[in-house]
């Protein structure tokens, strides 16, 4: 899938360092690109991040470090009432270490950075976390230590690399429009009956020219993912509400009790009933 090119700053040419804190009710699907180097620390948020070819479900504390130009995005569900997303986002250019590269003192984070071109993620410490969240508030070149010490620790780990090995980042550049349009659907539609056909037609392509793009661009058939949006609702209502399981399943999108509960099963290990009562 083609991602969006996001633009960071203004201009060409300059030595980028930007660092903020962000407070959004939701994150919407935005598969994007962008040529800086980013570091995200999601403080309290858990749903479904997709780097590369990489689809997985993220948690609170979540660090992963992303590579120039790898598409990717972070997606909550908004259906969900939870508190705001909170979060930190840190986004750098290569050239801010160009004077820097030739020193020995530099070859961690240099093989850190070259790694990151799969998409890495972190386990966090107390002391990282305090220095994350600390670097939107700095200034000048205290900024720029701390993002070095950021780095020096997170090239003392062995970081879990996320898109495969033969992800090619330039088959995924030039789709984003398509894919966004799609998935921002399903996000907002899932509770209602949605059929290869109806999704097909959003980007006007025919059902199997769509079945393969989508599959494709997320790793996902489209009814695998779009049941995972449904199952992820599903969770959210069996463990804050006491509404009944046929109930649920209907307001998640499932036609079929039956159904309900075998993709459940599938997707988390346990019946809804099981799933609601472990977790009382």
């Amino acid at each position: 899938m083609k991602a969006e090119l996001e633009k960071i700053v203004p201009g060409e040419g300059k030595t980028i360092l930007v660092a903020y804190r962000m407070n959004l009710p939701y994150l919407e699907y935005y598969w994007h690109h962008h040529p800086e180097y980013e570091l995200t620390f999601k403080i309290n948020i858990k749903g479904k991040r997709i780097v590369g070819d990489s689809y997985e479900d993220f948690h609170p504390g979540d660090l992963v470090l992303i590579g120039p130009d790898l598409p990717h995005t972070w997606v909550t569900n908004r259906k969900e009432k939870h508190k705001n997303c909170d979060f930190v986002v840190i986004q750098f250019s290569n050239n801010l270490f160009n004077s820097f590269t030739h020193l020995g003192e530099f070859d961690r984070i240099k093989r850190l950075l070259q790694n990151s071109k799969h998409g890495l993620h972190f386990k966090n410490s107390k002391a990282l976390k305090e220095k994350i969240l600390g670097l939107p508030e700095k200034m000048g070149i205290e900024k720029i230590t701390d993002l070095i010490w950021i780095l020096e620790q997170l090239s003392r780990q062995k970081g879990r690399k996320l898109a495969s090995a033969d992800y090619e980042i330039t088959q995924a550049i030039g789709r984003e429009q398509r894919i966004n349009k799609v998935c921002n659907y399903l996000e907002q539609h899932f509770s209602k009956p949605i059929s290869i056909e109806d999704a097909a037609k959003i980007i006007n392509i025919s059902k199997s020219a769509f079945c393969k793009f989508f599959k494709r661009t997320t790793g996902k058939t489209f009814s695998d993912y779009l049941n995972e949006i449904r199952i992820g609702y599903a969770c959210y209502q069996l463990l804050e509400t006491d509404k009944p399981i046929a109930g649920i399943a209907r307001s998640a999108g499932f036609d079929s009790v039956s159904y309900f509960n075998r993709v459940f099963y599938k997707k988390k290990n346990s019946t809804p009933r099981e799933f609601r009562s472990e977790a009382a």
